[in-house]
């Protein structure tokens, strides 16, 4: 198991997400940033919406995404 933080992945704190694929640590945050942003969290919202946008454009949206998976895959195992 790894541990990857939100801020890691682009967003603004530092909650710590756990799993042992990167896809794991991936959906944890988009469903963080979904709940915080619904509580009326600004940084998080913000943070959502450049989620969302990065995702309309295809190419930069899989450039993060491998960017993550590399940075997942090189983190020590808890």
């Amino acid at each position: 198991m790894k541990t990857m933080t939100c801020k890691q992945m682009g967003g603004p704190c530092d909650t710590p997400f756990h799993g042992n694929k990167a896809d794991e640590v991936i959906q944890a945050q988009d469903k963080h940033l979904k709940e915080m942003g619904a509580q009326g969290d600004h940084t998080h919202q913000s943070a959502l919406k450049s989620m969302q946008d990065r995702w309309k454009r295809p190419l930069s949206g899989m450039g993060w995404y491998m960017k993550t998976k590399k940075a997942f895959a090189a983190l020590p195992e808890d």
